[in-house]
């Protein structure tokens, strides 16, 4: 419970420095910092940790969906917009590079549920801090080499 209120303080924290900064918070932290705070709010509220085991399903499901959906309906592709001004690749290899992404998403949020639900806490915060950011590392990389052949780089004008 303590973690968790100390999350929910630094996520603000780190919020409200962004707005200081910047005089802008994104909006994907915007996302995560409303996510913590319900589901960390209902975990210390009900003194029960599933609320907050699920706060990194709810948040990689959320960038899957909003990743799959900016595509389909809003015709624009948020990876491409991320990262377009440093590569030039066709589209198609941009949607592929959306579309691994979101599948990535995917595939940890259902981890989650799998480690936070199989195994106990301590299991739960340990996949979540190291196991999470492995996978994540490894992913990038292997994103990376796949792109290293299909990129050419920008010219500085």
């Amino acid at each position: 419970m303590a973690a968790t209120a100390a999350a929910i303080i630094a996520t603000i924290i780190q919020a409200g420095w962004s707005w200081l900064r910047n005089k802008k918070i994104e909006k994907m932290m915007m996302i995560n910092l409303g996510i913590i705070i319900i589901l960390g709010g209902a975990t210390i509220a009900l003194q029960d940790e599933t609320f907050i085991k699920w706060k990194p399903t709810v948040l990689y499901w959320a960038f899957a969906i909003i990743l799959v959906l900016s595509n389909l309906i809003f015709k624009k592709n948020l990876i491409k917009a991320m990262m377009g001004s440093k590569m030039i690749m066709v589209d198609p290899l941009w949607n592929k590079l959306n579309l691994s992404w979101s599948g990535f998403f995917l595939f940890m949020g259902c981890l989650n549920l799998y480690v936070a639900f199989n195994f106990d806490t301590d299991m739960w915060v340990n996949f979540k801090l190291f196991g999470g950011m492995g996978l994540l590392l490894i992913f990038a990389l292997a994103q990376a080499f796949f792109l290293s052949k299909h990129i050419s780089p920008q010219e500085d004008e």
